[in-house]
């Protein structure tokens, strides 16, 4: 008998994706899975708090960082819902609308990410490369400016997915490879042509983190050259001090996404789910958890004002 196929969203649901292998161990998987999001929420709301409330760190710097931290809590309360259905309630059904917002916040917030991520390398190249105008170049009201472009290119560049998607068709019900929706998990699914919402996929990842990538690569080619022809090494070591937060925030965000898209290209053999999955998990999740923890251990005037914040009286 022939499966009816549905083009309405409403008729048809996903399944999310269990860890393999630890379906019946929800009371343990669980637990990291909530410390890995309390600990995002609560080191990204006290960097921001920080910021805010320090009038001395009103800089671009610490205003970038603050924005990065806004960045990671939109990636993790759009993943937080689903997650929390499969890990804490069990329930792996999700509808397709809800599916589609889902896919869009994601990807949204995590294009956000990486823009951050190159305004603050073009923050750090300007500061070693042009100190004494730094202050002129950088100013509040173009930090602002920045800040609203990147999230109406992203918001911009992904409102089109939903959309494509619901013309497409799908089997009533189908599973997908992960605990959360994103866009190419759920076009491998569809019954239908997806040679347009593949060919737009494309061109939106390339524009934004493609070319984000390339462009911080650039900044730091530009910052390198800049340092190395610094005569003092106390001089050169200070000036490349400042901008190793970033490289590790850089590193967290694009190591996973990278390592995935040269798995599924140029993989030769088929590799476990296992490693998918774990490799999305890094990408979507680990950043939010630790680009807090490096900026408070790398950063002084961050980590002294946490300890403040844990010790009063001592300070």
């Amino acid at each position: 008998m022939a499966i009816s196929k549905h083009s309405n969203a409403s008729s048809f649901f996903f399944i999310l994706m269990d860890l393999p292998g630890l379906e019946t161990s929800h009371c343990w998987t669980a637990i990291p899975i909530c410390l890995i999001y309390v600990l995002s929420v609560l080191g990204n709301i006290t960097i921001m708090h920080i910021v805010k409330s320090v009038p001395s760190l009103h800089t671009p710097m610490y205003l970038f960082l603050s924005m990065l931290s806004m960045a990671d809590l939109g990636l993790s309360a759009s993943t937080l819902p689903s997650m929390v259905a499969v890990f804490l309630l069990g329930q792996r059904m999700i509808g397709a609308v809800a599916c589609f917002m889902q896919l869009f916040f994601i990807h949204t917030f995590s294009v956000i990410e990486s823009a951050v991520l190159l305004a603050m390398a073009f923050d750090r190249c300007v500061a070693i490369r042009e100190p004494l105008r730094y202050a002129t170049i950088l100013t509040t009201r173009r930090i602002r400016a920045i800040g609203l472009a990147v999230v109406i290119r992203s918001a911009a560049l992904h409102l089109p997915l939903p959309v494509l998607l619901g013309r497409l068709t799908f089997q009533p019900v189908s599973a997908l490879s992960h605990s959360y929706c994103v866009h190419p998990d759920v076009l491998r699914l569809s019954c239908s042509s997806t040679l347009v919402n593949s060919g737009f996929g494309l061109f939106v990842m390339l524009s934004t983190l493609g070319m984000d990538a390339v462009l911080i690569l650039l900044s730091y080619v530009l910052i390198l050259k800049t340092v190395l022809s610094i005569a003092s090494n106390a001089e050169r070591l200070k000036a490349f001090n400042t901008c190793i937060s970033h490289i590790c925030a850089v590193l967290l965000f694009y190591t996973p996404l990278v390592s995935l898209s040269m798995i599924h290209r140029f993989g030769k053999k088929k590799l476990p789910a296992q490693v998918y999955m774990l490799l999305s998990y890094l990408h979507f999740l680990m950043p939010p958890m630790l680009n807090p923890i490096v900026y408070s251990v790398k950063t002084k005037e961050i980590r002294v004002r946490i300890l403040k914040m844990l010790h009063p009286k001592k300070h």
